[in-house]
Formats: structure tokens, C-alpha cells, sequence
């Protein structure tokens, strides 16, 4: 078994408008100094909020990769060159934009939200010769699984409408009520968690709210929540069927 924790401090952090919009990136660009790399097809993951009023992100382009935005807290607007108008997404909404051979949007973070944003590599060799596609899921439409003091949300996988290029992705988000639990994996993936909100111990330590675990080589994982907990949790591939995008051009 292989568990790596990765508290805030030692993710990589940024801003945009001035520290009008906050960032800590688990997983950053090469520049951006954090601890972890891309691996898998997981290539950025980043956990953005408002301290205060909205701010937006101008327009942008994106190529080959999917992006994915995940509404954590409040309220954010989007805007892209296909759809050519801003959309409202809330709190457990999901959109994707399948960049394929491009794609440009903006985004508003509102008043005190908070994101993940989090870019998956789909084979860029093959989708940058794909139009780009876009999609908005809303919080209802996920399957929720209750009981055992413990609700699982499948954002990616079994009965929901999640749809994606990227290879073996599926994406729950876990809420704990006080307790000990054992989560069920599976050894052939890499299961990425980030803990939202509450505080749980790992392998006899303590985790807080922010903190991003990677856990492979195991089939059950154990924990102890200690106070009402969110985590999220993203499984992706150990063995991919193409090379990615980091291994060819960045490693």
C-alpha cells in the first residue's frame, strides 16, 4: 500500500485579479513549485475561491485536454465561444469542456465560492483533431448512494450522465458523519482524494480540510473521521493506453 498525503502547505498556490480570486493547486503546471507532478491522465488540479466579491477570469483558449469545473461552494458563471452566452452553475453542478482543436471561455467566480477545476488528458493526439464539445451536469442528475452515516455521490461512473474521453475516470464525493470507515479500491488504479471539509486520521495522522491524499497498490483503505467530513475522490488508471501529454513533452 502506497499513501502519500499532501497537506496545504505544501500544494502549490496562486491568484488571479490581485488576490481577487485564491488557488492551491495539488496538482500545478511545472512552473508553479508544488511537490506532485501529473501522473495518470490527471494533469492540473486546482481548488480556487472568492474571498470576498466576484471576480472573473477573461477569455482564454484550451486545446486537447478536458477541463472540468466542480462547484464546491456558491455560484459560478460561464461563458465559451460555442455556446456564446454565460451559464449559471451552483453549488454540486459540473460542467466539462471537451477542448478538442479548441476552445476559448471565461469564468466568474462569485461572491465567496469555491471550485475545483481539474484537467484531464483524454490522448491529446487524438482529440486535438476533434471539434470541441461542452457539457453542464447539475447536482440532481448524479446517483446518491445513503446509509451507514456516510452518502456517496457518483459525479463519474455507474448510472450517471458524466461523460467523458478520458480513460477509466470515475469520480465520487464522500459525506461522513463522525465514525470509522473502510473505503473498497481497486489495485489496478490511483485513487485521489482531496478533503473538502472536516478532518478524518489516515494511517495514525491527523488530515484537515485541504489536504490532498494519493493512494495506490491497496484494495480497502481505512479511516477514521472525527468530525463531519466531505471528501472527494477522483480514480484514475496505474496503466494507461497512450502516452500522455506530461510523459511526451514535459518529463
Amino acid at each position: 500500500m502506497s499513501i502519500v498525503i499532501y497537506p496545504k502547505e505544501v500544494q502549490a498556490s496562486g491568484n488571479f485579479n490581485n488576490g481577487e480570486i485564491l488557488e492551491r493547486k495539488p496538482i500545478g503546471f511545472l512552473q508553479d513549485g508544488g511537490e506532485l507532478n501529473p501522473y495518470s491522465n490527471l494533469f492540473y488540479w486546482a481548488n480556487a475561491w472568492t474571498p470576498g466579491a466576484k471576480s472573473t477570469i477573461g477569455l482564454h483558449p484550451h486545446q486537447g485536454f478536458e477541463i472540468c469545473s466542480f462547484v464546491i461552494e456558491g455560484e459560478i458563471k460561464h461563458y465559451d465561444s460555442k455556446q456564446q452566452k454565460w451559464i449559471l452553475l451552483s453549488k454540486g453542478d459540473v460542467q466539462i469542456i471537451r477542448a478538442g482543436n479548441g476552445i476559448s471561455h471565461a469564468e466568474e467566480i462569485l461572491d465567496k465560492s469555491e471550485i475545483f477545476q481539474i484537467w484531464f488528458d483524454p490522448d491529446i493526439s487524438k482529440t486535438l483533431n476533434k471539434p470541441a464539445t461542452y457539457n453542464d451536469y447539475k447536482k440532481k442528475e448524479f446517483p446518491v448512494i445513503d446509509g451507514n452515516n456516510k452518502k456517496t455521490t457518483i459525479i463519474k461512473g455507474k448510472k450517471s450522465p458524466f461523460e467523458m474521453d478520458s480513460e477509466g475516470v470515475e469520480i465520487k464525493e464522500y459525506s461522513f458523519n463522525k465514525g470509522n470507515f473502510e473505503l473498497e479500491l481497486d489495485n489496478k488504479f490511483i485513487y485521489s482524494f482531496f478533503l473538502i471539509n472536516g478532518s478524518i486520521n489516515l494511517k495514525n495522522k491527523k488530515v484537515l480540510k485541504g489536504t490532498f491524499i494519493r493512494i495506490e497498490n491497496t484494495d480497502q483503505v481505512s479511516i477514521e473521521v472525527i468530525e463531519r467530513s466531505l471528501l472527494f475522490e477522483i480514480r484514475t488508471p496505474k496503466h494507461l493506453t497512450h502516452s500522455t501529454y506530461f510523459e511526451r513533452f514535459m518529463n
